[in-house]
């Protein structure tokens, strides 16, 4: 056993290894490691080594139980056949041997985590370290990346594995029961407490909003209400003031917009389940992002606990007000009230003209200290996440076609066939996830409200291998790797206006049919019924 008191204190792994030839000596060097001797004849030697965050017994089980023959090739085997079925849940035809590299790398890297960390007879090691249960046919997991991962990765597992989704759900709930809070950050058997926001609420309303339901869902809104309130980066302050006091807690910008988000999605799971009390509330709290929103700058801002703006104010500077971003990246951050973004900047236009000169303007000013924020292209930082669903904000102001023109730059320069192919980190497949959902033409902009807004398809054909048997196929006509714009959609043969397509609709199963042309068609989705909408 080997027990590790770094980002999560207490992280017991225990083994146990099993070799296909008996060992002719053991030496053990001070206590820490073993040095096996084999015998002069042995040249082939197989391991089988098996894991448990439980005990050495259990190690041993779950190695006999995964590997019961000490036979590499057969095992090699096995793998390749799990690896295809989990990669072929979408299947894309007619792009380059790059764009297909690119895919189903991105593909691997989506189901590296969460970590499965229930034995094959079910007990695994809780947050409060004693050893539970799960019930047959459930499983325990942990790593979630949530800060990053509620962004794109949790959504695209609502499309293509609503079981995974109800395990990770379920596994939160316990996690609350052990900690009283829902995991912000969780590794193997902990909590590293690292990053912002209480998003857990997001994965667990998207699905609830969603019809994925298995599990409690009144235990569910009870977890997100508690943990929405007891937030140790300053859900006090924001719950009393509408804002955090930037002169008092780091991060304040970032994690007054955040808390706003996941408080909208709180609001929206309760309505949903007849909560009008807690409805009301938190749609009350959704639109406290307008508390640091500073009308002079139309930047949101760090403001103090007397409510004046702190001083001085360095819009391409990363600082204490932010999280890994500057005062760009979290300029346009209020994914459930897009509409009411766009009105704090004064009217449609002048939106479109500060987008416009996000992706354009250069300084010599720019003072970035995080080594994540990379991939540039202007002030937009795609190798980061806070940015990651800017691009897709265009179509709510009528313009979608700048969508796609910015898609396809990010898929082109940020996404390559070289080992160092993606920008910025991966964390838990959030950058992969991202140039999945984009390859397949759209994007959850809210991560909570099953809208997806219309990019620029890659590929000539997709299919998505839906729950329950059924698929929904995305076809791209008119060569869209050289045709970025989308001229027309049909939706199962019928014409379809909108720049958006929802959930329901994919999960329904079906065609999505994009005409792609060489030059933008600017009337398509611009009319303001064929936009997406956003609403408190």
């Amino acid at each position: 056993m080997r027990r590790t008191q770094g980002w999560v204190p207490n992280q017991y792994v225990f083994f146990a290894a099993r070799f296909s030839e008996p060992f002719a000596d053991l030496q053990l060097l001070g206590g820490k490691q073993a040095v096996l001797t084999f015998a002069p004849d042995v040249r082939t030697l197989t391991i089988a080594v098996g894991l448990s965050s439980v005990s050495v017994e259990n190690a041993r089980m779950n190695s006999l139980a995964e590997v019961p023959e000490l036979d590499f090739d057969a095992v090699h085997a096995r793998a390749v056949g799990q690896w295809r079925k989990a990669l072929g849940d979408i299947v894309v035809e007619g792009g380059s041997r790059d764009e297909m590299t690119n895919f189903y790398t991105a593909q691997y890297h989506t189901k590296l985590t969460p970590n499965l960390m229930s034995d094959v007879n079910g007990e695994y090691r809780r947050h409060d370290q004693t050893v539970a249960r799960m019930p047959e046919g459930e499983s325990y997991y942990s790593t979630f990346s949530l800060w990053d991962t509620f962004r794109a990765w949790n959504p695209l597992q609502t499309l293509v594995d609503t079981a995974l989704v109800n395990d990770m759900i379920r596994s939160m709930l316990d996690m609350y029961d052990s900690t009283g809070e829902l995991p912000i950050w969780p590794l193997a058997s902990g909590e590293t407490g690292t990053m912002i926001g209480y998003h857990a609420v997001s994965v667990i309303a998207d699905a609830y909003l969603k019809g994925i339901r298995g599990y409690d869902a009144d235990k569910a809104l009870e977890a997100m209400i508690r943990s929405s309130n007891i937030n140790k980066k300053g859900s006090d302050y924001y719950t009393a003031q509408g804002y955090i006091p930037s002169n008092i807690k780091r991060e304040s910008v970032s994690c007054t917009l955040e808390y706003a988000y996941d408080d909208w999605a709180i609001a929206r799971m309760a309505q949903a389940m007849g909560r009008d009390d807690v409805f009301g509330e938190y749609a009350r709290r959704a639109l406290n992002y307008v508390n640091v929103f500073d009308g002079s700058t139309c930047f949101f801002r760090g403001r103090q606990s007397d409510g004046n703006w702190s001083a001085p104010f360095e819009e391409f500077a990363t600082g204490r007000d932010y999280t890994e971003a500057t005062p760009w990246h979290y300029r346009f951050f209020v994914p459930h009230d897009v509409n009411g973004l766009i009105q704090l900047f004064g009217s449609r236009e002048a939106f479109i003209r500060e987008m416009d000169r996000l992706f354009t303007l250069e300084s010599d000013e720019m003072q970035l200290d995080v080594s994540d924020v990379t991939g540039l292209m202007g002030q937009y930082a795609h190798g980061n996440e806070p940015s990651h669903h800017i691009v897709y904000l265009y179509p709510y102001a009528g313009q979608q076609w700048k969508t796609a023109e910015k898609v396809r730059y990010i898929q082109r320069e940020f996404y390559t066939a070289r080992p160092d192919g993606i920008i910025g980190n991966e964390d838990c497949g959030q950058m992969s996830a991202w140039h999945i959902l984009s390859a397949l033409g759209f994007y959850q902009v809210n991560p909570s409200n099953g809208v997806f807004v219309f990019g620029s398809p890659l590929f000539d054909r997709a299919t998505l291998r839906l729950p329950g048997g059924r698929t929904f196929e995305i076809r791209a006509e008119n060569d869209p790797a050289k045709n970025i714009y989308i001229q027309s959609v049909k939706l199962n043969g019928q014409p379809y206006e909108n720049s958006y397509i929802t959930y329901d609709d994919i999960m329904a199963g079906g065609t999505l049919t994009f005409v792609m042309g060489p030059r933008p068609n600017e009337a398509f989705g611009a009319k303001p019924e064929n936009r997406p909408q956003t609403a408190i």
